[in-house]
């Protein structure tokens, strides 16, 4: 841009306060058709957005928009008009945005350690190294290395930029013996870990093997249920989401401080830790999208809820510390072994069709497409059945693992055993 988007929005008399947010991302991508490299691509874009408060009636007001390069000087000029119309209508409690604060920082990474085309090629070798069997191919790998800019300036004196590095590996894992069957497979992180991606689609391959194979039982087995780390995610965020100042000021949190998340625990007592970075998250920040300093904050603890966590606009409303929109959950490892685990029969669900959690019903359930039956060392993979039961019973009866994982915004426990919940 040839003009000075601030000067616009100091310009607008009407504008009492703003804020901008960009987002610079180069990316190098990989497209492969089996194992055939098809397409590589580069790309460079640039989003920014523009948010406008006005004060009016005793409330402040605002409304965002879009600037793109191409965008003028005129076009941008009535895209702030626009939004200050649009603020004038809206009735939020008056708040105070962050001030004068300064950052140029970087979220630590591996990525740099190798060009990005290099880095690419890294990541598909690591998926074509693993084990795919007789029967077993890739069908379509892409591959997706990135590099983010951001910046956030405001009205205030926020002045803050970080540089940080993400991937996406899409697999689809297929099993071609008689009829065809496929998963789709999702890796995101911020640290390339090469025998780990490897690890993951060998998983994936066995996986999508066995739902092949897998069929409904005659008998629905009674015995431990076990959930893995992506199903185990869900179930604490839906917990520990909830106890952020926004939800709290709108009064719509289950659990309040003091309150106990595991009434009469039998099992491992669930810690939370909401960060704003963890290990190999692709969510890991410096700051939030309002350019407030994240701050670690403690929101579970021995079950029990001991704190919230939120943006410096709710902060102010419930008169709280201000600790920043915090999305990255550090879950604190249980006792369970995989020797104690393996003492007697459980059934692991490796593949659901989205796990269903809801706290005011005091329900946990879900559709399981591959799960495997465990018993004296066999293994019996198994498809066609659901999960039930009370959750309030499953986390008083939650064991841990003692093995810790990385899995989209959480790190924690591996898997999780559970008493109470039903195989229907």
């Amino acid at each position: 841009m040839s003009w000075n988007l601030e000067q616009l929005l100091r310009a607008n008399a009407a504008v009492d306060d703003y804020k901008i947010r960009s987002d610079k991302t180069e990316s190098y991508e990989l497209f492969f058709v089996h194992d055939k490299l098809e397409t590589t691509r580069s790309t460079d874009t640039t989003e920014t957005t523009v948010t406008v408060y006005v004060d009016h009636d005793g409330f402040r007001g605002d409304s965002s928009f879009k600037l793109y390069a191409a965008t003028t000087e005129a076009e941008a000029a009535q895209k702030i008009a626009d939004a200050v119309k649009k603020a004038g209508v809206i009735k939020n409690q008056m708040y105070a945005l962050p001030e004068n604060e300064t950052l140029d920082g970087v979220v630590a990474s591996n990525f740099t350690e190798m060009t990005p085309a290099a880095l690419a090629k890294a990541m598909a070798d690591a998926v074509f190294g693993a084990e795919l069997y007789a029967h077993g191919s890739i069908n379509a790998l892409e591959i997706f290395v990135y590099r983010h800019v951001v910046t956030v300036k405001n009205s205030r004196g926020i002045d803050k930029r970080e540089t940080k590095y993400s991937a996406m590996i899409e697999a689809i894992p297929t099993w071609n013996e008689g009829e065809s069957v496929e998963l789709y497979e999702c890796q995101r992180f911020n640290r390339f870990d090469a025998a780990k991606v490897t690890a993951e689609i060998e998983q994936k391959m066995r996986e999508v093997r066995d739902r092949a194979y897998a069929k409904a039982p005659a008998e629905k087995p009674a015995c431990t249920v076990v959930l893995d780390a992506a199903e185990l995610a869900q179930l604490i965020g839906d917990i520990a989401y909830d106890l952020d100042y926004a939800t709290v000021y709108a009064g719509s949190n289950p659990f309040s401080i003091g309150h106990t998340v595991q009434k009469e625990p039998t099992g491992d007592k669930l810690n939370v830790t909401m960060r704003g970075m963890v290990e190999g998250s692709v969510a890991s920040a410096l700051f939030d999208a309002d350019g407030t300093t994240l701050v670690d904050t403690e929101v579970i603890r021995d079950g029990i809820v001991v704190d919230y966590c939120g943006s410096h606009r709710f902060a102010q409303y419930l008169e709280r510390k201000t600790t920043g929109r915090l999305v990255c959950m550090d879950v604190a490892a249980g006792t369970l072994t995989d020797a104690e685990l393996a003492g007697k029969p459980y059934f692991r669900c490796v593949s659901m069709s989205g796990l269903q959690v809801d706290v005011y019903n005091d329900y946990i359930g879900g559709e399981v497409r591959l799960a495997y039956y465990c018993e004296n060392g066999e293994t019996v993979p198994m498809t066609g059945i659901s999960i039930s039961g009370k959750l309030s019973a499953a986390l008083a009866s939650m064991r841990l693992s003692a093995e810790r994982t990385a899995t989209g915004n959480y790190y924690g426990p591996k898997l999780a055993a559970f008493e109470g919940i039903e195989i229907v």
